[in-house]
């Protein structure tokens, strides 16, 4: 694990009355049905020196959009929510940072590809962790202690996931899109009303991470979306400079 993440996931179990007990249970449940998983060599070997892109489902995805296109071979790992609008604008995400919580049609069709699933088994989604028995190429990640096949690359909500999987691997360059962390909720994210208050919580918290992560990651660190400390901010026109 990241030094220091136990302090960070104390944390988020105190401020948002989560129970590592619960989960705990739910990764042993993502263990017990993940028969195999990808070797850590196959992750490594895409991400390790490369320039990488991480796309969150934020209110500047659709903008975003154009530019994506624009770099189909670019490695693209994708925060589940980001999944379909992407699928439909015809990007293949080559990782799936997921909890589960997207599209269910899109990230079925997308597990029949070759795309690696990175699944997050935590207490409020083990059922729905008999989903990754779609997914041809998958690994199991948990908040808490790594065992056996689950593992801890760091990280809170798909989106923060995504790039603390792209720093432990040592990515040369990771680029953010359509990661914001304002008041505005991005049409993408199938945030209930309801939920619309913890959402937010939960993005200063994911912001808040991201900022901790960039005092310790090895790879430069750039966002095309809403400013981070510690990310350089980027327009899209100077994508094609970054990435040479």
């Amino acid at each position: 694990m990241i030094s220091g993440w136990n302090k960070r996931y104390s944390e988020i179990l105190h401020e948002f009355k989560y129970n590592e007990k619960e989960d705990t249970e739910s990764a042993i449940i993502l263990d017990s049905i993940l028969r195999k998983t990808v070797p850590i060599k196959k992750i490594n070997a895409q991400i390790k020196g490369k320039v990488i892109f991480v796309v969150g489902a934020g209110p500047s995805l659709s903008l975003a959009i154009p530019a994506l296109k624009k770099f189909k071979k670019t490695i693209k790992i994708v925060a589940d929510s980001a999944v379909k609008p992407l699928v439909e604008n015809g990007i293949m995400p080559d990782i799936v940072v997921t909890d589960l919580d997207g599209d269910k049609d899109s990230l079925i069709k997308v597990g029949k590809t070759n795309s690696i699933f990175v699944v997050h088994a935590h207490g409020d989604n083990i059922a729905k962790l008999c989903l990754v028995e779609n997914f041809k190429n998958c690994i199991g990640t948990t908040q808490s202690k790594p065992f056996k096949n689950i593992q801890n690359f760091g990280g809170f909500t798909d989106g923060d996931r995504a790039v603390f999987l792209a720093s432990y691997f040592d990515a040369k360059k990771i680029i953010l899109f359509g990661m914001d962390f304002g008041k505005k909720i991005g049409k993408y994210s199938q945030t209930k009303i309801s939920e619309r208050k913890i959402k937010l919580k939960k993005l200063r918290k994911s912001k808040f991470l991201l900022e901790w992560l960039s005092k310790k990651s090895r790879s430069q660190l750039f966002t095309t979306s809403s400013p981070i400390i510690g990310f350089e901010k980027l327009s899209y026109s100077e994508l094609d400079i970054i990435i040479t």
